[in-house]
This record gives structure tokens, C-alpha cells and sequence, in this order.
């Protein structure tokens, strides 16, 4: 009985790990993604055509929507969300958003509500979401915020975690305290194109 028991633990790990890796969409040349935040999408800190999404779809070869606005927070975002849910093609959303609310000093529970909605309205329209952290910015420096990880957990989606305080603790890959420059950004979609190829979405 204890072996059956180890053997029925060890399946249904291997079958979450199998549901939180694999993806049921392998993007494929007709689909596009939707790089859905604030100024860290737009590509605040260097030159057109040097965002992360730009960048990205250069990597990938597909087509990336750049719908990041500066300076938005996570509730602005909220209320824009919907018409790009409305393009076809798009199978799958990267949602980076945090930077802004947590500036602003707003309530941590409202930007994990706001992140809640928007993944479920992606989901509702069968996009995937693949979900970026933003580290807390404060006078000590960055540190991991839970709530990405509680999203991601309670959301059943991947998390990418560390991408912005890597870059923002290196001098040469940052334009100003809070944007990446250039190098920053290539940072970036290089390694956000390697958490689309670990999750299936691109081969």
C-alpha cells in the first residue's frame, strides 16, 4: 500500500508539471501575440524598433503587437484590454504590468485583481497568457513581489519571474532607475523568446 501510494503522488506530480510546461498552442506563422503593459513594452528608453516586442518578433518571426502605453498602471490597462482580445489571430498575451501601481503606491490586492480580470478575459477568448513579474522598487532596491507567483499559481499559468531585476541591477543594460536601454531590451526579448520556446508555444 505505502509503494502505491508513492506511485500515486509521484503521477499526479508529474501530470501538474506536464499541465504548468506544456501548452496546448504551438503558435504558428498565421497567429500573433499581444505584448499587452505599460512603458517597459512600449519601450520607454530607446529607439522605435528597439522594444522588446520589435525585438521578439524579429527572434521568433511572427507577429507582435506592441500595446504597451507609458506611464499606464494595471487598472488603465484593465480598462483598454478588450479590443485587442478581439483580433483573431492573437493566441497568445504577455502580460507585464506593476511597475506603475506600485510607484503610485497603490493597493497591491487591487493589482492582483486587476492582473486576475485580464487573464480571464484572455482566457475566455482562448488566448494563452504568459505572465511577467515586476519586482517591488523601493529604497533598498528590487525584491520579488509573491503576488506574481499567487497569479500564476491560482491562474494555472507560467510565471517569468527575475527578468527585470536582472537587468535593472546592471548599469550598462539600463537607460534611467526603472527602463532598460537597448541592450536592456534585447535582454529581454531574448529571454522571453527562451520562456516561449520552454513552454511550447514556439518550437
Amino acid at each position: 500500500m505505502k509503494y502505491i501510494l508513492i506511485a500515486v503522488v509521484v503521477l499526479l506530480a508529474l501530470l501538474n508539471l506536464n499541465r504548468k510546461e506544456t501548452r496546448d498552442v504551438t503558435l504558428t506563422p498565421q497567429d500573433s501575440i499581444l505584448a499587452f503593459g505599460d512603458s517597459l513594452t512600449y519601450g520607454f528608453g530607446a529607439n522605435p524598433g528597439e522594444s522588446y516586442p520589435s525585438l521578439l518578433s524579429e527572434m521568433s518571426g511572427l507577429k507582435v503587437i506592441n500595446a504597451g502605453v507609458n506611464g499606464d498602471t494595471s487598472e488603465e490597462g484593465l480598462r483598454r484590454l478588450a479590443p485587442f482580445l478581439q483580433e483573431p489571430t492573437v493566441k497568445l498575451m504577455i502580460l507585464f504590468f506593476g511597475g506603475n501601481d506600485i510607484m503610485q503606491r497603490q493597493a497591491m490586492s487591487q493589482l492582483k485583481a486587476n492582473l486576475k480580470t485580464m487573464i480571464t478575459m484572455a482566457k475566455s477568448k482562448e488566448i494563452d497568457v504568459l505572465l511577467v513579474a515586476v519586482p517591488n522598487i523601493g529604497i533598498f532596491g528590487l525584491s520579488p513581489l509573491d503576488l506574481y507567483e499567487e497569479v500564476a499559481e491560482e491562474e494555472n499559468i507560467p510565471l517569468l519571474s527575475g527578468l527585470l531585476s536582472d537587468i535593472l541591477s546592471n548599469p550598462a543594460l539600463k537607460s534611467d532607475q526603472i527602463h532598460p536601454n537597448r541592450q536592456g531590451y534585447r535582454v529581454m526579448a531574448e529571454k522571453i523568446f527562451e520562456s516561449l520556446k520552454t513552454h511550447g508555444w514556439i518550437k
